[in-house]
C-alpha cells in the first residue's frame, strides 16, 4: 500500500451508488483506507467493509461526541473486536455547535469509557476534538483526560488526533503525549495551518480525507474520497519544502506504526 487515508466514512449514503467504483479507483492509485465508526451501527458497517474489501485495511469502532446521543458500552463493542479493528473512536469533545456547559458531562463520560476500552484492548484512539469558535477549550479538556489516563495506563493510551486545525502549541502537547497529528484536505486552502504543518515532526504526522467531507483543492465542492489523500500529501510536501515521495513513504510508515502494526507492509 503506497498511500493510506487514515480516516474515511465509506459506509455513508454518498457512496451507496458507486462504492465499487470508489474502491477500484483506490486500487488503481494504490490507496488504502481506514474506515471510522461513529456509533454502534456504523462501527459494525466499518468492520464489515474492512472484512470484505482489501483496500479497506482497518476499521475503528466507537462513539462520536456529537453525531449520536449513544453511550459507549464495552459489552456492545467487545463482540466487534478482531483483526479488522485497528482503533477506537472517533471519540473526544466537540463544542462547535453546542455550548460546553450543555454537553461536557455526557461527552466526558463517553470519551473516558472509550479511553479505558482502548487501553484495555491495546488499541489506539482516533480522536475527534473540535473546540468552540476562536477557542482551544475542547483540546484542553481532551489533553486533561489523556494525561490522567496515561498516568494510570501508561503508553497504552495512544493514538491520533483526527482533522487537526488548531495551533502548533496544542499540536506539540499532543505530540509530547505520543499522539500523531492528522491533517485533512483543508490544508490545501487554509494557509493559516501551514505553520502547523511545518512545525509537526514528519514522523508524528498522518494524512486523511474524512471522506465524503471536506474535499481538498482541486476537488472542493465535490464528494471527497480516499484517493484525494494524495492531494493532501502533496500539499504537506509542498508546505514543508520536502520531496513528495519521501513524505508519502514516511506518512504511510507512520500510519502502519499507529494503526497497522500487526499488518503486513
Amino acid at each position: 500500500m503506497k498511500y493510506i487515508d487514515t480516516h474515511s466514512h465509506l459506509y455513508e449514503r454518498k457512496f451507496k451508488e458507486d462504492l465499487a467504483d470508489v474502491l477500484q479507483r483506490m486500487e488503481d492509485k494504490d490507496v488504502s483506507a481506514i474506515v471510522i465508526g461513529v456509533s454502534l451501527e456504523t462501527s459494525k458497517q466499518a468492520v464489515e467493509l474492512a472484512r470484505n474489501n482489501k483496500r479497506v485495511v482497518g476499521a475503528t469502532i466507537g462513539v462520536h461526541p456529537t453525531d449520536t446521543n449513544e453511550k459507549f458500552e464495552a459489552v456492545d463493542y467487545a463482540p466487534l473486536l478482531g483483526e479488522q479493528v485497528v482503533g477506537v473512536g472517533e471519540c473526544g469533545f466537540d463544542y462547535y455547535r453546542s455550548p460546553k456547559e450543555d454537553v461536557y458531562v455526557h461527552q466526558r463520560e463517553v470519551f473516558e469509557a472509550q479511553v479505558v476500552f482502548a487501553s484495555e484492548n491495546d488499541l489506539p484512539l482516533m480522536l475527534h476534538v473540535r473546540p468552540s469558535k476562536g477557542s482551544v477549550d475542547a483540546h484542553e479538556d481532551a489533553l486533561e483526560v489523556l494525561k490522567i489516563y496515561q498516568k494510570e495506563y501508561g503508553n497504552t493510551v495512544r493514538g491520533n488526533v483526527h482533522f487537526y486545525t488548531s495551533t502548533k502549541e496544542i499540536a506539540r502537547e499532543y505530540v509530547s503525549l505520543g499522539f500523531t497529528i492528522a491533517f485533512p484536505g483543508v490544508i490545501t486552502f487554509a494557509p493559516d495551518l501551514h505553520d502547523v504543518v511545518r512545525d509537526v515532526p514528519l514522523d508524528m504526522m498522518l494524512a486523511e480525507t474524512d471522506a465524503p467531507y471536506a474535499a481538498p483543492v482541486p476537488h472542493r465542492g465535490k464528494r471527497n474520497e480516499p484517493i484525494f489523500v494524495i492531494d493532501t500529501i502533496k500539499a504537506i510536501a509542498d508546505i514543508r519544502g520536502e520531496d513528495f515521495e519521501q513524505v508519502a513513504e514516511q506518512l504511510t510508515k507512520n500510519a502502519k506504526t499507529v494503526f497497522l502494526s500487526d499488518k503486513s507492509a
